[in-house]
């Protein structure tokens, strides 16, 4: 009997072991990594990048239940299409609400976020904030910044390369038409383009980037 139980504590150990997440290097503290499936949706090609740029989007998102788990689970299986980029889904690498943040995309690979073929999805990582029903805009705020600063720290971004969505000119791939520059994100954006608001939470990444 000892040796049975033995053998079926083995099995399970190796059953566990087996099931056990990936961590990819680099991955900052406090994130759950629920990664969209190598070879699938918006990782069906194998892109890799060097970030030099993280891009801060809002997701326009009001459910209620739309939080970073949501997101996450919709990248994953595929959910959010990219009817006129060059892959056919939509892809960013973090997602963040008031109480978890959830990476979707190693940030060495390329996403489809911010401009289509353009210099923001190629050497950029892309952050979405939630705005679901009940989130706490303020603690998204300040983890987004946390986690912007931790992300310049580990890949030597400076703070005059964390942009908005805005920063971007936004050329759809298939047909080639410009869509200008998208008012996002539209609550830290003042009349569409970065002010007081975007200053501020620059300033605020500054300040958590100094403490590291």
């Amino acid at each position: 009997m000892k040796f049975q139980h033995i053998a079926c504590y083995m099995l399970v150990a190796a059953l566990l072991s087996s099931c056990s997440v990936v961590v990819p290097p680099g991955t900052p503290p406090g994130v759950t990594v629920d990664l969209v499936p190598n070879g699938r949706y918006a990782r069906r090609k194998y892109r890799p990048m060097r970030p030099t740029y993280i891009t801060i989007h809002a997701t326009e998102n009001y459910a209620r239940g739309a939080g970073a788990y949501a997101h996450a689970q919709m990248l994953k299986t595929g959910s959010i299409k990219g009817r006129h980029n060059a892959i056919g889904y939509i892809g960013w690498h973090f997602t963040v609400d008031d109480h978890s943040i959830y990476q979707s995309m190693p940030t060495n690979e390329r996403g489809e976020h911010a401009d289509y073929d353009g210099p923001g999805n190629r050497s950029s990582i892309g952050i979405e904030m939630c705005e679901n029903r009940g989130n706490d805009r303020a603690r998204t705020l300040d983890k987004t910044a946390r986690l912007t600063a931790w992300l310049m720290k580990q890949h030597g971004i400076p703070l005059d390369h964390v942009v908005p969505h805005q920063h971007w000119l936004m050329v759809r791939h298939d047909d080639h038409r410009n869509l200008g520059h998208k008012n996002c994100p539209h609550f830290l954006m003042d009349r569409g383009r970065p002010g007081a608001k975007w200053q501020a939470f620059l300033r605020r990444i500054a300040a958590y980037r100094r403490s590291m």
